[in-house]
């Protein structure tokens, strides 16, 4: 006991605890804000994968626009409400 209690004493020792304390929680690189850190991080990264696989699908939707005339009159008339001239368009809207 004698032992531990001298070792625990020690200027050393008590220097280190003290050292690892401030690091712990009063540095402005503390716990707490590493991990907040790192949840942002994971979000942004889930933000940038998600946006490549937009991009990806917007382009090969503006491919098939601008190579296939059948995909843009279906996207004309799907988002743009457009008809041929002796066509009528009745719009269901579901609630």
């Amino acid at each position: 006991m004698k032992k531990f209690l001298r070792i625990l004493t020690n200027k050393f020792v008590l220097t280190g605890l003290g050292f690892l304390l401030w690091m712990a929680y009063f540095d402005q690189n503390d716990w707490q804000s590493i991990s907040k850190k790192s949840r942002d991080l994971e979000e942004i990264d889930n933000n940038i994968s998600y946006l490549n696989r937009e991009i990806a699908r917007m382009e090969k939707e503006h491919y098939q626009m601008t190579s296939e005339p059948q995909k843009l009159e279906q996207y004309a008339r799907e988002q743009y409400k457009m008809k041929r001239d002796n066509e009528d368009l009745y719009i269901i809207e579901a609630k």
